[in-house]
């Protein structure tokens, strides 16, 4: 075992090795050399070498999205570090711990033309849980340290050990205790590269403290709002799979006077639940009774949990026909995304709703069997619907969610693939993820392999065209399992603005909106050494799949081609048809 002679850097392995964070994924640099010996050379921690800082970043998202725990990134000096900054927005939206930490150049060569330094203290703090800006040592290179430093700026190597050992145990329980991502910056100066064989700094133990849970002193309010409520929405956000009890979600079912509308990020699954919000407030949009049917939707009593939101329709719909009362049920946060939030319940969900529920009065109401017509309704219409279509988005995705092999971990890009997802019923058995906590289409591909590494099941990526080349370096690793799956969707551009408002056929819009394309994965494919398959009709579709999750030697892609300017007018007369 090995440790970097720099003070500062073993100080921080010593930390992490005493918090049992374990995974750390490093990008290759000289200025985090300390870091790299430190970690590579001591057979605790699990180290990962990703080139590209920005896949590394959601790499380790999906480790520790995965693994529910925190993941650190280290990188070297300079813009290396602004390229984690889309990781840590999604994970400080998405309540991940992700722990970065930068090599910094020493603070006197800040801003004097000394090349790879920026400004780097706090360059994340709009985003992140605490900076650790820590002091650079000054028994390590003490000469140079007193050539560059003002006496009088120089402090005792104590009292930078002190100082740095206070705000690494700060950064790394705040990470541990909030799910927040920090950020610790680290100045080195050269040498870099000593090592030694022991050190002499001791890291105190660890006392394993949590977060009191608050409750709630009067319950019989929020029972007395339940209980008269004869229309109850609950509306599920992105949801770890398998968070709430089956005892619940079976009495939520049970209850005339609930509706509960889930998304595929939800995880949750129930016959009598609502899975495909659009299909419900579409029709309604077009209908003549509009106002009508809004308001017989309204519910008297809103309660969501789980993270964000996909479906526009549902926001716009709860925003203007706002409920009486909109509990959030969260430990942490509540958005008032409805602009209606009247109470943010710091409880576990379990706790709360089986509190409700084992108060529950039964009252009278026709709220979810009116509703659960329509849906039957609607139900039928789309498999009419599929049945008289051409190829495009919306059979392939139709198919596709069909023929997941029992049990998957299912990553889905952002934009168009959740959006059509949503549409169709996801087998109970998938776990699903995708990152809505800023919903970019930026690191998709790296956040399902990072993933997949502790994934105890396969892992299928869905992707569209524009995710996946914007995040082709992804790829560029080796740690992408055999039993790894990509789906790529390619319609030659992005589709989805061809469904938004605004949508013209001119060469500004195929150019500079829907970013018309002619690129294919296959010589991609074969470069990172991937088994590519390729489809464009729904015969080549079905023979694909045959074979397609079935054991192979390397990962493997499916690249199915859509009709670009047929996809948008398909889609959009599927809410026509069940009107």
């Amino acid at each position: 075992m090995m440790y970097s002679n720099i003070p500062s850097a073993q100080t921080l392995v010593l930390y992490f090795k005493s918090r049992g964070i374990k995974n750390i994924v490093i990008s290759p640099g000289s200025r985090n050399a300390p870091l790299t010996l430190g970690f590579t050379k001591n057979p605790f921690f699990n180290c990962f070498s990703i080139v590209d800082e920005r896949c590394a970043g959601f790499f380790a998202l999906g480790m520790a999205q995965q693994l529910r725990e925190p993941v650190a990134v280290v990188c070297t000096s300079g813009s290396a570090l602004l390229n984690y900054y889309p990781a840590v927005a999604e994970a400080f939206y998405s309540d991940i711990p992700l722990i970065v930490v930068s090599a910094d150049r020493p603070l006197y060569k800040i801003d004097i033309g000394d090349g790879q330094t920026i400004r780097q203290e706090n360059v994340l703090e709009k985003h992140i849980g605490y900076n650790a800006n820590l002091k650079q040592d000054v028994a390590h290179s003490p000469d140079k340290v007193a050539h560059f430093t003002k006496p009088q700026d120089i402090d005792s190597q104590d009292i930078v050990q002190v100082y740095n050992e206070s705000e690494i145990s700060k950064v790394l329980d705040i990470a541990i205790l909030k799910n927040v991502p920090v950020h610790i910056n680290i100045p080195f100066e050269e040498p870099l590269y000593g090592c030694v064989e022991t050190t002499s700094i001791k890291v105190p133990g660890v006392t394993k403290n949590r977060e009191i849970e608050s409750d709630i002193k009067n319950w019989d309010a929020f029972l007395k709002t339940w209980n008269s409520s004869k229309r109850k929405m609950i509306l599920v956000g992105v949801n770890h799979p398998n968070e709430i009890d089956e005892g619940i979600l079976e009495s939520l079912a049970d209850d005339d006077t609930m509706l509960v509308f889930t998304e595929t990020t939800s995880n949750i699954h129930h016959p009598k639940f609502f899975s495909s919000i659009d299909s419900i407030i579409a029709p309604i949009e077009k209908s003549e009774r509009h106002e009508e049917l809004f308001k017989a939707l309204q519910p008297e009593l809103l309660i969501t949990f789980g993270g964000l939101i996909v479906s526009k329709k549902i926001k716009s719909f709860l925003r203007k026909y706002q409920p009486k009362a909109h509990w959030h049920i969260d430990t942490k946060k509540a958005y008032d995304t409805f602009f209606c939030l009247s109470e943010h319940i710091k409880l576990d969900v379990n706790y709360f709703l089986r509190r409700m529920l084992d108060s529950n009065s039964n009252i009278s109401s026709d709220y979810y069997q009116y509703w659960s017509k329509v849906k039957e309704k609607y139900d039928a219409g789309r498999e009419t619907y599929i049945n008289q279509i051409e190829f495009s988005d919306f059979t392939v995705f139709d198919l596709l969610q069909k023929t997941i092999p029992h049990g998957y971990q299912v990553h889905l890009a952002n934009s168009s693939t959740v959006r059509y997802t949503q549409l169709f019923p996801m087998d109970a058995s998938l776990k699903v993820y995708c990152n809505r906590g800023t919903s970019g289409i930026d690191g998709s591909t790296s956040t399902a392999i990072g993933a997949s590494v502790y994934a105890k099941e396969p892992t299928l990526l869905i992707t569209g065209d524009l995710s996946f080349f914007y995040d082709s370096n992804a790829l560029w690793n080796g740690y992408i399992r055999p039993d790894f799956r990509i789906i790529l969707i390619n319609n030659s551009g992005g589709g989805i603005f061809r469904i938004l408002p605004g949508k013209e056929e001119t060469k500004e819009f195929a150019t500079f909106f829907e970013t018309e394309h002619g690129l294919t994965a296959e010589h991609m494919a074969k470069m990172y050494g991937l088994e590519y398959l390729k489809a464009d009709n729904e015969k080549e579709l079905k023979n694909c799949l045959k074979d397609f999750y079935s054991k192979s030697q390397y990962a493997k892609i499916l690249e199915i081609d859509t009709p670009r300017l047929q996809n948008d007018k398909i889609l959009l007369s599927y809410f026509d048809f069940i009107s």
